[in-house]
């Protein structure tokens, strides 16, 4: 570890090996070498004088990267790409000749940029498909489980704790909608050549217009891929990545709903994060547990939410068939917008599989407020012992504000069954009110939603992508 340079905390504290892999000089550079075999192979294919001795002295050194040599070589010329085309033809003297033949910079920089996309959105689908998971066993343990809803953060109709992780998980699947749709679109460039028209190689091919049909979907084919963006200019469309980053922003947003929503949780003592036997919630107070993985999650979130802009401002700004502004910006931007999703799904795995629930304190908070949301029921049951429903319904109102002062003016627990048991009004002893203090009676539909949600959109989600199940994830702070 150097400890006297900048490290990036996300390769440092948040992101898995295998997703900074998919951002390694390794992956990069062994890509942009698969690219050369392949348009080599493609062109040998197509006819032109490339031998099977040359492809296989290529393929003999696609792994072995001499990254010195390509070093060496940019400090001279200023060109990474140039400068590895060199590097590589050292290792293969019979081959170096038809390396990169008529391609240009931008034939492994963004069929690279491509791949190494694709893979890093499988790797986040993988994730994804598992937090769905999670939350589903969870959703469905707690489906009936009654407690206090909230709008605007004020006491509401009361819902169930799987009712409440099921929003939860509707975020999610249709983050996963999206991602499977964006992935299932991914193109590679192919070779078009310096403005995207293929120039170079209407010279290579003697204007042959068939062998140059079949350059793209060969291209393709031997890199794992459907096809190719069918027209370019020397770059893939930028919009490219700003529907990538728009799928990274999505799941960022489903994870900072869920973390915020645990952080109020926390704070209420109904539902906790994970915490462990030795962790320190606080440096000066020591019984704190401090939801610091929740915390984690929005804060991550929030970076890449904006990252998103990065993308879709470059997109808007490239000039005609190629600029260069977008190099640097998009060296940041798409990494650090995986690794940030990476380490977001790995804590959203590690917080809800370790999620723990107290009812006792749910069903506390709930009763207390029930009451209120009671009257209605308590009313109809008033009306049916003879009591008139306009009139009951003003009583009810200034009885529930006066229970409403002893609560918050008082400090004293809700005393509004006690107030109605008391007034003849009502006609109804302390044994009939307390009949209508079931917390199951109000939560409607809740336990139903959550199972059907479940059988008929989550499980065949899980069934569909089962093949993906089963990590655990590790943090590492």
């Amino acid at each position: 570890m150097n400890t006297d340079v900048y490290q990036s905390p996300l390769s440092e504290r948040y992101a898995s090996r295998e997703m900074q892999y998919l951002f390694s000089q390794d992956m990069k550079f062994r890509t942009w070498r698969k690219l050369w075999i392949a348009l080599a192979e493609t062109e040998m294919e197509l006819g032109l004088p490339i031998t099977k001795e040359q492809i296989e002295e290529l393929k003999a050194h696609a792994e072995d990267i001499n990254y010195d040599v390509a070093k060496a070589r940019e400090k001279e010329v200023r060109h990474d790409v140039m400068s590895h085309v060199y590097a590589y033809g050292v290792q293969c003297p019979k081959a170096k000749g038809i390396i990169h033949l008529g391609a240009t910079s931008c034939y492994v920089g963004d069929n690279t940029d491509i791949i190494i996309m694709t893979e890093a959105l499988k790797l986040v689908k993988k994730k994804l498909v598992n937090v769905i998971a999670e939350l589903a066993a969870f959703a469905d343990k707690y489906k009936a489980q009654p407690t206090l809803a909230f709008t605007h953060f004020q006491p509401a109709q009361p819902t169930t704790v799987g009712k409440r992780a099921a929003l939860w998980l509707q975020e999610f699947s249709l983050d996963l909608e999206d991602l499977n749709h964006v992935l299932s679109t991914m193109k590679l460039l192919g070779s078009k050549g310096t403005t995207g028209t293929q120039a170079s190689f209407l010279e290579l091919f003697d204007g042959n217009q068939e062998k140059i049909d079949r350059i793209d979907p060969m291209i393709a084919e031997k890199m794992g891929f459907k096809e190719c963006y069918p027209v370019s200019g020397q770059t893939y469309s930028r919009k490219v990545d700003t529907r990538v980053a728009n799928i990274l922003a999505g799941i960022a947003a489903s994870a900072h709903k869920l973390s915020n929503d645990i952080r109020l949780l926390q704070h209420l003592k109904e539902v906790e994060e994970p915490f462990e036997k030795s962790q320190i919630g606080s440096s000066a107070m020591a019984y704190k547990r401090n939801p610091m993985r929740s915390e984690r999650i929005a804060s991550l979130s929030r970076y890449v939410m904006i990252d998103a802009l990065n993308p879709a401002i470059t997109s808007a700004t490239q000039w005609f068939e190629r600029t260069l502004d977008d190099s640097a910006n998009k060296r940041l931007s798409i990494p650090e917008g995986f690794l940030a999703v990476d380490g977001i799904l790995d804590l959203c795995l590690n917080v809800v599989d370790g999620l723990v629930v107290y009812p006792k304190v749910i069903e506390k908070r709930l009763m207390s407020e029930l009451p209120f949301m009671a009257t209605e029921n308590i009313m109809m049951d008033a009306v049916k012992a003879g009591g008139d429903r306009q009139e009951l319904h003003e009583r009810i109102r200034e009885l529930s504000m006066e229970a409403g002062r002893n609560v918050k003016v008082e400090g004293k627990d809700n005393n509004l069954l006690e107030l109605i048991a008391a007034d003849p009004a009502f006609n109804l002893t302390p044994e009939d009110l307390q009949k209508t203090m079931d917390p199951a009676r109000y939560v409607g539909r809740s336990k139903e939603q959550v199972e059907a949600f479940l059988k008929n959109v989550i499980y065949p989600i899980l069934e569909e992508n089962k093949e993906l199940l089963g990590i655990k994830a590790e943090i590492n702070v």
